[in-house]
This record gives C-alpha cells, sequence and structure tokens, in this order.
C-alpha cells in the first residue's frame, strides 16, 4: 500500500482543541490519509500527553490518538500566534476544534473569518451542546452528555444507580460523528460547482442521541419509557451474559426464533425448542424469567469453554467476555491486523488499529503521537515560509 492510496490524501485538517472528542476526529482522518496538523499550546500542548499510563514521562494513549499527526504549538492567546493560526486555515480544507462556543471567535478564528479568503473550508465544531440553543455554552464533558442524552438512564440495573462504560463513549462516538460530517460535507464540496464549504455542528448529547434505538417512538407512540435492565435488553429474548462453572462469563444471543430452537438443542433441551410459551420472541419476552434461569443453571454446570463450544456446533452467536489480554492472545484479532506495532524511542508498541477496514484504500499508522512542537521548522516554515530566525524569535517569546 502506498500512501497515496489512502482516501483522504490531498485533504489538509487543521486540528485545534484537546483531549479527546476533536482529537480523534483527527485520528480517524489522519488514518486515511489526510495531513492532520495539530496546533498545541506552547506550555504543556495537549493535557491528553500526560493522562492514564506513562512511558518516558508521555502517556501510551496519545502515541495511539496523536498517530499521524504533525504537532506544532502556538500560542492563540497571542496576536501573532492567533494571525499564524489563521494562515494555516487559509491553506486547509478542514478545521476541527472541540472548544466551547465562542472560544474560536476570541481568538478571531470562528467560521466567519474565513468565509472570504478560504470559502472552501469545512468548519466542524465539537462541543458538548451543539452551537445554537438554550444549552449551548454549558460546559459538556462527555459523562455528562451521556446522561442528558438518555444513554446513562437505560444502563445499569433496576433501581440502583446508572451506571457508566469504562471508557469515554461520549467523546468517541462525537468523534465519529464528525468524521462522517467531514466526509459528507467534502462530497458535498466536491458535487458543488461553486466549492463550498459549511460549518459542521457535532453536539455530544446528540451523538449520543443518535444511539437510542427505539426509545423515542416507543415513547411518543406508546408512552413506555425504557428502564435499565441489567446485562439484558428489553424486548429481546434470550440475550444475557451468563457465568459459567469456572467464573468466566459467556454472552448467549439466541434471541431469533431458529436460532432459539438450536440453542435449546445445544443447552439440552430438545423439547422446549417447539414449546408454545417460547414459540416467538414475544411469547419469550413473557416467560423471560423461566427461560434466563434454565440458560443461567446451564451456564453454571459447565466451563465457558465447553458452553461456547456447544454454541458454536448448534451456530448459535455466543462469545466470551474478553479483557484485553485475552485480545491479544486471540488468533482472530492477530490475524486481522488489530495491532499496529510503533517504535517509541527504539521501544515497541502495539497501538490499536482503526476500522472501518477498506481493501482498496486502506488507511495505516505512519508515525506515533509525536513530541511537543516536533514539526514547527516543517509546518511553519515549509508551509507558511517563515525563516529560521522567526522561529527563534516566537520561540523565544513563548510564541510557538
Amino acid at each position: 500500500m502506498t500512501n497515496t492510496s489512502k482516501p483522504l490524501v490531498g485533504i489538509r485538517v487543521i486540528e485545534l482543541g484537546q483531549l479527546l472528542a476533536g482529537p480523534f476526529t483527527g485520528c480517524m482522518l489522519g488514518y486515511f490519509g489526510a495531513e492532520v496538523i495539530k496546533i498545541e499550546p506552547p506550555k504543556g500542548g495537549d493535557p491528553i500527553r500526560g493522562w492514564r499510563v506513562l512511558r518516558d514521562n508521555t502517556s501510551l494513549w496519545w502515541r495511539s490518538l496523536a498517530r499521524n499527526k504533525k504537532c506544532v504549538t502556538l500560542d492563540l492567546n497571542s496576536e501573532r500566534g492567533s494571525a499564524l493560526a489563521k494562515q494555516l486555515i487559509n491553506t486547509a480544507d478542514v478545521v476541527i476544534e472541540n472548544f466551547r462556543p465562542g472560544v474560536m471567535e476570541k481568538w478571531g478564528l470562528g467560521p466567519e473569518q474565513f468565509e472570504q479568503s478560504n470559502p472552501g473550508l469545512i468548519y466542524t465544531r465539537i462541543s458538548g451542546y451543539g452551537q445554537t440553543g438554550p444549552y449551548a455554552n454549558k460546559a459538556g464533558f462527555a459523562s455528562v452528555c451521556e446522561g442528558i442524552s438518555g444513554f446513562r438512564y437505560v444502563n445499569g440495573f433496576p433501581g440502583e444507580p446508572p451506571v457508566r462504560p469504562n471508557l469515554s463513549i461520549g467523546d468517541t462516538i462525537a468523534g465519529l460523528h464528525a468524521a462522517l460530517g467531514i466526509c459528507l460535507a467534502i462530497i458535498a464540496r466536491d458535487k458543488d460547482g461553486k466549492h463550498q464549504g459549511q460549518v459542521v455542528d457535532v453536539a455530544l448529547y446528540e451523538s449520543m442521541f443518535n444511539l437510542m434505538e427505539a426509545v423515542i417512538p416507543e415513547y411518543d407512540g406508546a408512552g413506555i419509557i425504557r428502564q435499565p435492565s441489567g446485562t439484558t435488553v428489553t424486548g429481546i429474548v434470550p440475550t444475557n451474559t451468563y457465568r459459567c462453572q469456572d467464573g468466566k462469563y459467556v454472552v448467549i444471543g439466541g434471541n431469533g426464533d431458529s436460532i432459539f430452537q438450536r440453542l435449546m438443542v445445544a443447552a439440552g433441551f430438545p423439547e422446549l425448542a417447539t414449546d408454545v410459551r417460547f414459540a416467538t420472541n414475544a411469547d419469550r419476552v413473557a416467560n423471560e424469567a423461566e427461560l434466563d434461569e434454565l440458560l443461567e443453571n446451564w451456564c453454571s454446570q459447565h466451563n465457558a469453554q465447553q458452553i461456547l463450544d456447544a454454541l458454536e456446533q448448534n451456530r448459535v452467536p455466543g462469545g466470551p467476555i474478553y479483557s484485553v489480554a485475552d485480545m491479544f492472545e486471540d488468533p482472530h484479532f492477530i490475524e486481522r491486523g488489530l495491532f499496529e506495532q510503533v517504535s517509541i524511542n527504539g521501544e515497541p508498541l502495539k497501538i490499536p488499529a482503526i476500522m472501518p477496514r477498506l481493501t482498496a484504500t486502506p488507511g495505516g499508522t505512519k508515525w506515533p503521537g509525536p513530541e511537543l512542537g516536533s514539526h514547527n521548522q516543517a509546518v511553519f516554515g515549509e508551509i507558511l515560509g517563515l525563516s529560521a530566525a522567526e522561529l527563534a524569535e516566537m520561540k523565544e517569546l513563548g510564541i510557538i
């Protein structure tokens, strides 16, 4: 695979912002060939450089999230810093920012500043609540936006506090929506004879709202408020997580009628495959407790691999609950190339590949997240034409 085979080669992206939602968007685009220039403050850079597990004083997460990016430093609170950022944006196809609404305008870098100088610019704004509406100026981290979106309400066990996944789902989902919005805007721009850009407005809470399936029409059409359901899914039976004899857990999804019949054979209850109490999903929902107890008892009498083997033999969807250590040992993960190895100061490090998988124009990692300001010379010198003396002066003044 050559770099030119990647689908976003030739697209220049300026990434501003920090932490996860905006940077994840830039990571996606850079993986598929876009030139991503990340602007960070000179003092400390993106805080995520120091988050979670560190090696050589730098986050291992950063090495994955900032892959393929050209990292430059600019003090956007300074007049010269914001002017340089404006020059860079005028050379770009895409801007990504994830500050609270109004911050970019404060720096003189709002979208209206580029309507004449770069009319084809796709200006992507990621925030908690969007650029308009009564909540627009509220602070909104992913955890908060997962709550207001309704996502947290339906997670957990009935009568207990809502739970959160041990991942920043809201940020990542918003990043995916932003990447999709950018690609759609590029297509629209290239179809338009005027080569006109637009603003892509992504709200974290709306991105999570997009995951809420039938919750909205069920409430409006039937007055039903979806409740938390523990390890099951409301209205779909059987689908649950079960503890096996060896203490491991398996997920069983036997909710299709024909699949359910095969599940009963696998579990040693072939007579229940044709039992009228379980004939349809509606019947199984009505008798969920009885069916769930039966499967719980079956799993408790066998180790996880025995359960999985029985499911596999009868073509019933089921699988283990993996830790990251389990993933590293699984031949399917390995053969599908889900771990990409990079080098950090001569030491190998595996980072996750990024999906989707494109057969003709696949993405790939060229380099891991770089050091702070490591591309200042290349970007400011080669793209903006600044001399070594000018760069040295700005570094002395703390502008870069």
